[in-house]
Formats: structure tokens, C-alpha cells, sequence
């Protein structure tokens, strides 16, 4: 089996995505598809799964030209792309997700649930997840949804699978069920392509590397033959050295900024903590701990059952994220899709959505602030597109969240506490190194932040102090110098 790009080109409005792309995959090989964001690689998977037609080039499979006119044909052809961003039906069940468009029939031409769920069960039980194929699928965590996306790939026993940022909301253990099943279908001879932003992972899971640089091929190795600096200059054009050792950080805090005494909501046990002006707190654990829950509730956006919450040494209750961000509280949440964004409106009104009433002239909003505030939001972060009239919806992940970080440091918001649940999800290594600074400089404004990070080395590299959780509960909490990953893990796995 193999798949092959030759000379593959498109183009969008004001946008040249891909230039002669051109590589091969092979059966029986995992292989990195590397790159910052904007570098071409969600265009290359689209066209490979017949969501768009490439202008220019041929796709192969084994040696047979490929022209899909919609993921139905590439589907029929044996190509899976499991995307970043889910494709489900969270009202369906998850039996009737992982079978969709070929649920089991019987004599009659009626659904054979007794089926279903027996065949979804058994998928289930392969990937060892403690889910039930009757649960709607609109109530699993994130991470569950993500691992529901794969079954139904895995299910359809594709020949080319494709993984694009798979374990961005995954915990360890989950991981490495995932990193199993790739192996299998490895050497089961499928082709296997890998896109993630992670390092580690590349050199864990994956046989060879190709890396595109603005929309072309610009370098291919064997996995074993290089170095995590070489690649990273590759995607980048420059040697990033030791990203947290550079970090310019704040190394004087000022009095409490926030108490948070006895927290309890119906997923959170009884939290407390305290963060600092100019602090940076991290929260670890694994998925399902309860961190999301705790910033969520401080945001206003979950009910707090009972507690305390003290801003500037006064009582709060914020009933709604409104009242949270009135009061100077930021959060970039961990879903951007689903609680991040307004998919179908302009890169420019997703920036100025929490300071339309700071940008007006008299009753009337001030066109020119608002352009303003997203070209200054477009250069700092980087942000790949044309123009900020252009949708959300259309951006890749990357840029997604690159516009949710520009909303909040648009210069018109007055933050005094930055929540960033999971910000570097889905961004490139050269654009993490500057959220990373960006963070530090928060804090050296006096800026509180609290941090949240499935990223174990990313965690310890950023915060000054770090929280674990489990199963709602805080079971411990480390400085900075004294951190390990071993010993993080072990808080939180702890009963």
C-alpha cells in the first residue's frame, strides 16, 4: 500500500496554500506530517480526504490516480481522516456514531440495535475505554469524543488513516492505548499519516518525517536519522534553543490576588488555593481530574454548590462569565470550538466581542478600533489569513486559538486574573514559545494566571507552582525547581 502527492498545489483567495507538494507514504510506516500553523498541512488533509480538490497535482494510491468529489469517495477508496476538530453527533448514541452511514440491518431493513451495540462493543473493548455504547455522545468529556472519532475510524478498516493532532485531549493512559492501535495498524501494512505539534510524540510513534514550510515540502528524514532542533528549524527557519530556559519570567509577586477557599461544584471536592499578582499557577492531572471544572466556576460558567471566592481580599459571586469579565477575569477555555468562538463571524468580531462597548462612538461601534485591535492581534500572534473579514470557521485549529489569545491581549481589556485552559493546543512549537513569553509578561504586569496543561513539560516549564488534581480533588502542589514528571504523575494518580 501507498499513498503519494505529486506536484500538489491550492490556492484560496489572497492565500496560495500548497506549491507542488509532493511526498510518499508507506504502507507499513508511520510517517510526521510536521509544520507551523499555516504551513499547508489541514489543506493536504482535506484534499486527501475529498473535502476540497487540489488545483494542481495528482494523489495516488497505489499507483491509481485518485479524484474524490466528497469524503464518501475517499471513504469508499479506504481514506480516514480523523480531524482535530470533531465530527460527531453528540445527540447519537456512541454505538450510533462509531457505525454511522453503516448501521446493521436486519431482514426487515430495520436498525439491529442488538447488533450494533454488540459490534460497537466489541470496538470499545479493543481500545479498552470504560465508555457504554448507549451513551449519548454530547455527554462524554472531550476526550471521550476524541477517542469516539477514532473508533469510528478505526471501524471502518481503512487502508490510509490519518491523525491530525489526535492526542491534544487525551491523558496519558489513553495515549498510549492510541500509540498501541497505530502500531497494529502499522504492521498490518495500513499507511498511517501523523500530524501533531508534540514533539515527544514524533519520535515515539512515527517512522519518517516530512515537514512543509509555507504551503511546501522543504525537508523528509527517517524518524531515527534526526533531532528534535533540526526539525524544529526546519518548521520554523530558526533554532528556538531551549524554549523555557530563554523564558523571561517575573520573579517578584505582589499581595493575594485570588483566595479560593472550599470550592465545590458537582464535579470539584473541595479546592482551595490562593494565587499571587504576577503568578503563575499550573494544574495538572489526567483527564477527568477536574481542573477545566475549577476555572470554569471561577469564570462564572458552572454553578458553585457552595465555597468562597475572594477578589482583591473581596467576596465574589460571579453568576455568569459576564460578570467574571466585568470584574477584570479572562478565560481562553479548553474547547475553543464549541465555547471559544463564534464560528460564523469574522476573525475581527471575535477579537472585539468583550470590548464593543470600550470601542464605540457615541452609540455607534468604532470601525476603525475594531479593524485596529485585530491587526494588532493578527501580527503578534501570527494568525494565517488573508484578511480578519475573513470567517473563523474557515482558519485552521492553530488559528483558532491564536484568535481567542488576541480577544483577551487586544489592548482594551483591563485582565487582572488570565485563565489559558490548554492555549498551546494545536499551535505550533515556534508559536508556543511566544505564547510562553507572552504568558511570563502577563505575569511581570501583575497579571495572575492560572494555567492548564495536559503537557507535563509544558506545565513545569511555565508555572511557578504547580497543582495536581484527581477525581476532583487537589492531592498536592510543587514549585517549579522541585518539579518532575514522575512525581506529578504520581499526585495525580493518588486517591
Amino acid at each position: 500500500m501507498q499513498l503519494e502527492f505529486s506536484g500538489v498545489s491550492k490556492a484560496f483567495p489572497g492565500v496560495q496554500a500548497l506549491s507542488d507538494v509532493s511526498f510518499r507514504a508507506e504502507g507499513g510506516r508511520v510517517l510526521a506530517l510536521l509544520g507551523e500553523n499555516g504551513a499547508g498541512k489541514s489543506t493536504l488533509l482535506k484534499i486527501m480526504s475529498g473535502d476540497i480538490r487540489a488545483d494542481d497535482g495528482v494523489v495516488t494510491l497505489d499507483g491509481q490516480k485518485q479524484s474524490f468529489t466528497s469524503p464518501y469517495d475517499a471513504i469508499k477508496a479506504g481514506i480516514s481522516v480523523i480531524y482535530q476538530e470533531r465530527q460527531l453527533i453528540p445527540a447519537m448514541s456512541v454505538m450510533e456514531n462509531i457505525f454511522a452511514g453503516d448501521l446493521p440491518r436486519n431482514g426487515a431493513g430495520f436498525i439491529n440495535r442488538k447488533k450494533l451495540k454488540q459490534d460497537a462493543q466489541e470496538v470499545i473493548d479493543k481500545f479498552g475505554l470504560n465508555i457504554s455504547p448507549s451513551e449519548p455522545v454530547g455527554r462524554l468529556s472531550v476526550a471521550y469524543q476524541q477517542m469516539v472519532e477514532i473508533m469510528k475510524a478505526y471501524r471502518r478498516g481503512s487502508d490510509v488513516i490519518a491523525f491530525d493532532e489526535p492526542t491534544a485531549s487525551l491523558a496519558d493512559s489513553e495515549i498510549t492505548i492510541l500509540f498501541k492501535l497505530i502500531r497494529e495498524l502499522r504492521d498490518e501494512g495500513k499507511v498511517i499519516i501523523y500530524v501533531s505539534h508534540r514533539m515527544a510524540e514524533i519520535f515515539q510513534v512515527t517512522d519518517d518525517i516530512v515537514v512543509l514550510k509555507d504551503g511546501r515540502t522543504v525537508a523528509s528524514f527517517p524518524t531515527a536519522a534526526t533531532s528534535e532542533a533540526t526539525l524544529i528549524k526546519a518548521m520554523v527557519g530558526r533554532d528556538i534553543g531551549d524554549t523555557y530556559a530563554k523564558l523571561d519570567r517575573n520573579t517578584e509577586y505582589g499581595d493575594t490576588l485570588l483566595e479560593v477557599k472550599n470550592l465545590v461544584t458537582k464535579k470539584v471536592k473541595d479546592v482551595s488555593f490562593t494565587l499571587r499578582r504576577g503568578e503563575i499557577i499550573g494544574f495538572s492531572g489526567l483527564v477527568g481530574a477536574g481542573r477545566t471544572e475549577v476555572v470554569r466556576a471561577i469564570f462564572g460558567a458552572d454553578k458553585i454548590i457552595s465555597g468562597e471566592l475572594i477578589l482583591e481580599g473581596n467576596p465574589v459571586k460571579f453568576k455568569t462569565p459576564a460578570d467574571a469579565i466585568a470584574a477584570g477575569v479572562a478565560l481562553c477555555p479548553e474547547d475553543r470550538k464549541e465555547q471559544g468562538l463564534v464560528l460564523f463571524r469574522s476573525v475581527k468580531e471575535n477579537i472585539s466581542i468583550p470590548v464593543l462597548s470600550r470601542i464605540r462612538n457615541f452609540i455607534f461601534l468604532d470601525k476603525k478600533q475594531e479593524v485596529t485591535l485585530a491587526e494588532n492581534a493578527r501580527a503578534k500572534y501570527k494568525i494565517s489569513t488573508p484578511s480578519t473579514d475573513k470567517l473563523v470557521v474557515e482558519l485552521s485549529g492553530g488559528n483558532q486559538q491564536k484568535v481567542i489569545l488576541g480577544r483577551w491581549t487586544s489592548g482594551k481589556m483591563e485582565i487582572k486574573l488570565l485563565i489559558l485552559d490548554e492555549p498551546t493546543k494545536g499551535i505550533d512549537v515556534g508559536t508556543k514559545a511566544e505564547v510562553y513569553q507572552m504568558v511570563c509578561d502577563f505575569a511581570k504586569q501583575g497579571i495572575g494566571v492560572i494555567f492548564i496543561s495536559s503537557e507535563l513539560t509544558e506545565v513545569i516549564g511555565v508555572a511557578d507552582t504547580i497543582y495536581v488534581m484527581h477525581e476532583g480533588k487537589i492531592t498536592g502542589n510543587v514549585k517549579r525547581a522541585e518539579a518532575t514528571e514522575e512525581g506529578i504523575l504520581a499526585l495525580a494518580m493518588q486517591e
